[in-house]
């Protein structure tokens, strides 16, 4: 299955699993993701390999900020009609509580596109979604 078709069965089905077997990292971290409605939940599953600090336990900072990223690549690219993956030009992140091990949710917001450049706010929680772990804000360069 070629990239194109692979956006086309996700967009029609609903089912980013091929979308996300083609992205190594995601792959590797286990990033699942669900559409409700118009909106897309990620979601980073317990997995021991992810974690950072085994004595709390914690999800690794990195582990973390690349589900973040990744979760904010795949929202514009599902939101662009487009396979290409956006470049990242610049990503912060506050961390606001450890990420213990367990299931970790995250939605991205697309706060601003122009014509190359798209601005994505990206919010990470685990039980409840008022008591974030962590905010990001990225900015990606947009190719064509």
């Amino acid at each position: 299955m070629t990239d194109p078709e692979i956006l086309k069965h996700t967009r029609e089905s609903g089912d980013f699993s091929r979308m996300l077997d083609a992205v190594p990292y995601a792959k590797w971290v286990g990033l699942q993701c669900e559409r409700f409605g118009d909106d897309l939940i990620f979601r980073l599953p317990k997995k021991e390999e992810n974690l950072g600090n085994p004595i709390l336990p914690a999800i690794h900072g990195g582990v973390i900020g690349g589900f973040m990223e990744m979760s904010a690549a795949i929202y514009l690219m599902m939101s662009r009609d487009t396979f290409r993956m956006p470049r990242i030009v610049d990503f912060s992140l506050d961390y606001l509580r450890a990420g213990l091990n367990r299931e970790t949710y995250a939605e991205c917001r697309l706060t601003r596109q122009g014509n190359r450049v798209a601005n994505v706010m990206i919010t990470a929680w685990q039980k409840s979604r008022s008591q974030p772990i962590a905010t990001a804000r990225a900015h990606f360069l947009l190719e064509d």
